[in-house]
């Protein structure tokens, strides 16, 4: 059995793939539909043959179960808006308006799932928040009047929303092992996606192909595996500050692709942010490591 400190290794490992999909979109030059599409299916094909040589051949037929069919769906959604998003507006922007979702999903948690926010979790996602308002970009007053950055921020609005919704039902207890409700979610986002793929034409050069391949292995297959892993072994607020580590990865992405340098501001928010971050895994595997006793004095 994993310790809680692997499931926060996975947190965050998921949150740094997770920030390539930005980049690779931007490279492969297509539509949010097929990009999304194809990240979908081929990471279902990946966890498939992953399966095969794991010796988990016998978990990949079962009955699914009816919140894994929709959050399937959340998946599509929160990928397409994702990357729709950043079509009209810069990626930090989309990165900012998303990642609400984390700080959305604790306080949802905190009155539905019974997850109560003690105050050092407030601090953290506190910190976290601050961080990554330092890290965005000054606010523009014309941005809204531009009809592009409209529409941008239109859709990472349903990218947060939709983003809340699969860390929240992937927080529910399931009988399912993370492997079945990753390739769940991954094929019924890709069959989700279908229809609109077959009503129009594909045209891809061998280059694209790379990019889509590389799409669906590392945020695809790696990144929704390991969130689902975590999800299912740590709260909602420690999850969703470690996420916070996604816009700094994604800045960081574009500073050693794009030359794009950092200001002191940004430095200092990336650094309120991991700080934030550690803190909260800390937190949470001290009190996992305090249960153990009790639970052992029980027995």
């Amino acid at each position: 059995m994993q310790s809680q400190a692997g499931y926060i290794l996975l947190a965050l490992m998921s949150a740094v793939l997770m920030g390539t999909i930005g980049i690779f979109a931007k490279y492969a030059a297509l539509p949010a539909e097929q990009i999304t599409f194809f990240r979908l299916l081929f990471g279902s094909l990946f966890l498939v043959v992953y399966m095969l040589i794991s010796g988990k051949k016998a978990q990949i037929l079962h009955k699914p179960s009816k919140r894994h069919l929709i959050n399937g769906a959340m998946l599509a959604g929160f990928m397409s808006f994702y990357v729709e998003a950043i079509d009209y507006t810069s990626m930090a922007n989309v990165i900012m308006v998303i990642y609400l979702a984390p700080l959305l999903t604790a306080i949802i948690a905190h009155f539905v799932l019974g997850e109560k926010l003690k105050l050092f979790n407030i601090i953290a996602i506190g910190i976290a928040l601050l961080g990554f308002i330092l890290m965005s970009p000054s606010a523009n007053t014309n941005t809204l009047a531009n009809s592009d950055e409209a529409k941008g921020l239109f859709f990472s609005i349903l990218a947060l929303f939709t983003y809340s919704g699969f860390m929240l039902i992937n927080r529910k207890p399931s009988q399912a092992t993370a492997y079945q409700s990753t390739l769940i979610q991954l094929s019924v986002g890709s069959l989700c996606l279908l229809p609109l793929i077959i009503t129009q034409p594909i045209q891809i050069s061998g280059e694209q192909v790379a990019y889509l391949l590389a799409i669906g292995f590392l945020p695809g297959f790696l990144a929704i595996l390991f969130a689902v892993k975590a999800l299912q072994h740590l709260p909602a607020v420690t999850f969703g500050t470690l996420a916070y580590l996604e816009p700094v990865a994604v800045v960081s992405q574009a500073w050693w692709l794009f030359a794009e340098s950092l200001t002191p501001i940004q430095l200092l928010g990336c650094s309120l942010i991991i700080t934030a971050g550690m803190a909260q895994g800390l937190l949470s595997q001290g009190i996992q490591s305090q249960a153990r006793p009790e639970l052992a004095e029980c027995k």
